[in-house]
């Protein structure tokens, strides 16, 4: 659905800030008759970098295959254990196991839906050999008490980003400072290229290696061939994947990412009237800002209390009966069946969120009048 199908009759979850630059910056990418990964991609890493305050940016085919090199930069593999959070999409426990190391799953703090040192330190054991903390619903994770816990234990950090661009711990980026971080543009996020990830690090060599990575591991790559005034003949220095970006992604990435601080406001003005409005809806506790950062409310998602008269799922149905798509809150990885059998410490807190949360609709174009009806639903269920 795109921003003029959210009409009065219909209030959807999220809509992607896409318009007419967007258009003619991959239409520009089709006509210079480069499409593939080339100068517009590093293009698009130069100016990522430079937002988020690290030293190089890896344009990849997803925030997933991001994930996958981070891991493999890390030289992970069988008999490694990496902590990460089981309320996160499912994408985050799985590029573990791509490596062939295990993920443990750890609880997450009720006010964020994020990993604490703590919660990390509950699941710690001598195998351990990374964390993999999410910045979950674009609400940012402590990572330096984090950085401070895992320099302590001797286990890397790695910042699962997903949803985090324009948020910001300590008034710096979210990833600012990272080991290594993977970002996303899935059309879901606070901005797009349709697909498409990204992974930053202050590392220069790692970055290198993770260029050759996703080009097959090639030791040169085509847009360099293809400038130089001389044939060049390539190697394959090690088994590398095709998790490349395109130009055409890379040209709608950089419109987008101009574009980024309008977004990150407007959505964080719309969350702030959210808050006010749902002050008086009894049983509803909305997502905050944590004291030490600012979250880019890419997804709005409110936790019901016990009190509330009706549980998650009935309250959906009764929004989709009033025209208002909302969505169920975040998932669980430990209990989806690809995770049955896999053993996990009890995680009350996470099953909790992922039970009583839910994702109310926040789009640029959204109206006064279409956030009164989303809280006027809510409202009358509640009896208030």
């Amino acid at each position: 659905m795109s921003a003029h199908d959210a009409t009065a009759d219909r209030i959807p979850v999220m809509v992607p800030w896409l318009g007419e630059e967007e258009a003619r910056a991959a239409a520009d990418a089709v006509l210079s008759g480069w499409v593939a990964q080339g100068p517009r991609v590093a293009e698009f890493e130069r100016a990522f970098a430079e937002r988020v305050g690290a030293g190089h940016a890896v344009a990849v085919s997803s925030c997933t295959t991001a994930l996958h090199l981070a891991l493999l930069a890390l030289e992970l593999g069988p008999g490694d254990e990496v902590i990460v959070p089981s309320l996160s999409f499912i994408a985050t426990a799985n590029a573990v196991r791509y490596v062939g190391a295990r993920p443990v799953f750890a609880d997450v703090e009720e006010a964020t839906g994020n990993l604490t040192a703590a919660t990390v330190d509950a699941v710690r054991t001598p195998r351990t050999r990374a964390v993999l903390v999410v910045h979950q619903g674009g609400v940012p994770a402590d990572v330096h008490a984090l950085r401070a816990a895992c320099a302590e234990w001797d286990v890397a950090l790695v910042e699962d980003a997903a949803c985090g661009i324009g948020a910001t711990v300590g008034g710096k980026s979210v990833g600012h400072g990272a080991l290594l971080a993977a970002w996303s543009f899935h059309p879901r996020k606070v901005i797009t290229t349709g697909e498409g990830g990204m992974l930053t690090t202050d590392d220069g060599q790692w970055a290198e290696r993770l260029r050759r990575l996703r080009e097959h591991g090639m030791n040169v790559s085509a847009a360099q061939r293809h400038a130089s005034s001389t044939p060049i003949v390539e190697s394959y220095l090690e088994v590398g994947y095709n998790f490349r970006m395109t130009d055409i992604q890379a040209a709608v990435g950089l419109v987008q990412l101009g574009r980024l601080d309008e977004i990150v406001a407007r959505r964080r003005a719309l969350a702030a009237r959210y808050g006010e409005l749902l002050a008086g809806v009894p049983g509803v506790r909305p997502v905050r800002d944590p004291a030490y950062g600012e979250g880019n409310f890419q997804s709005y998602w409110v936790l019901l209390e016990p009190e509330f008269p009706a549980g998650r799922d009935e309250l959906l149905a009764v929004l989709s009966e009033a025209g208002i798509s909302a969505r169920r809150g975040i998932m669980a990885s430990h209990l989806e069946p690809a995770y049955a059998g896999h053993g996990a410490a009890a995680l009350p807190v996470t099953e909790r969120i992922t039970r009583d949360s839910l994702i109310l609709p926040l789009f640029h174009t959204m109206t006064a009048a279409q956030q009164d009806r989303v809280v006027a639903v809510l409202r009358d269920r509640a009896g208030g």
